[in-house]
């Protein structure tokens, strides 16, 4: 029996899981539940139940919150058209995504671009203003971690994030201290984004028994430079200039052989983009 419950539960996760993939890779087109009720081979009857119950969100809101997600991406990023991103995000009309945009972020598309949390840094980056934010040096244990490696954008990071925890959830892996890490390998202005690699990272106690089906990583310990960053994940590329590119030659410091790592100190799917929190770590040598 014990058998059985072990493989129904992979079974719902894998399921899930299909759902989370197609939704990533298909954000821009036409979406509906019968469809997404065949991607989960599930009744059309429960299905959204049942990835509602797993993922803590109904699809729409995840669609929702993703399409917004890359939206503000553009806005602080790139220089496309306001209509476009509209259209690129699943609104028929810029008013609409505007009161959408507004809703989540807490200003307007046109107000985020030019003011935004990332203007902050890039008027630090332009003023070469090292003591713009402050920065605190840490030091961090090894920490064993169940993970989902990510192959691609680092903004699509979340997809792993969904994938880990669909599959943690049910197996006992996740409690209420459970600690979100991102650990991010490549430089993403030297490897294409689509050769980028990183990790959804899971911290587990050094006792606690990992299922065989699992990959285990050791993230690095030692000394980091932390940056605690607040607002949209959009926003953090020039949080990363501003800590390489102004923050490190000024310090006095190294940087250390290991990847970056981030913390998610609360959830997208339980804050507005505004109010997540997110500590940003740089490897260093003492």
């Amino acid at each position: 029996m014990l058998m059985k419950t072990n493989d129904n539960r992979h079974s719902y996760t894998a399921r899930i899981g299909r759902v989370v993939d197609y939704l990533h890779d298909h954000l821009e087109d036409e979406l509906n539940l019968d469809l997404l009720a065949d991607v989960a081979a599930m009744s059309r009857w429960h299905w959204h139940r049942v990835y509602t119950a797993m993922q803590g969100e109904t699809v729409a809101a995840t669609v929702r919150r993703l399409r917004l997600s890359r939206a503000a991406d553009r806005l602080a990023n790139s220089d496309a058209d306001l209509g476009d991103i509209a259209k690129r995000a699943g609104y028929t009309t810029a008013e609409a995504f505007g009161r959408a945009f507004k809703q989540s972020y807490g200003m307007t598309p046109g107000a985020y671009r030019e003011g935004g949390s990332h203007a902050l840094f890039k008027a630090a980056n332009r003023a070469s203003d090292a003591s713009g934010f402050p920065v605190e040096i840490v030091i961090l244990p090894a920490e064993r971690c169940v993970a989902v490696p990510h192959k691609g954008s680092y903004m699509q990071i979340s997809r792993a994030f969904e994938q880990l925890f669909a599959a943690a959830g049910p197996a006992g892996l996740v409690t209420r201290q459970s600690r979100m890490i991102g650990v991010y390998y490549d430089d993403p202005y030297a490897v294409g984004e689509d050769e980028l690699r990183s990790a959804a990272c899971l911290p587990l106690d050094e006792g606690r028994a990992v299922p065989n089906d699992f990959e285990v990583i050791k993230t690095r310990g030692g000394a980091y430079a932390k940056l605690s960053y607040k607002g949209p994940y959009a926003d953090m590329r020039d949080a990363y200039r501003w800590l390489m590119g102004v923050w490190l030659p000024a310090s006095g410091h190294e940087a250390a052989d290991g990847p970056m790592l981030e913390e998610y100190l609360n959830s997208p799917a339980e804050v507005a983009p505004p109010d997540l929190r997110t500590d940003i770590f740089l490897p260093i040598e003492v």
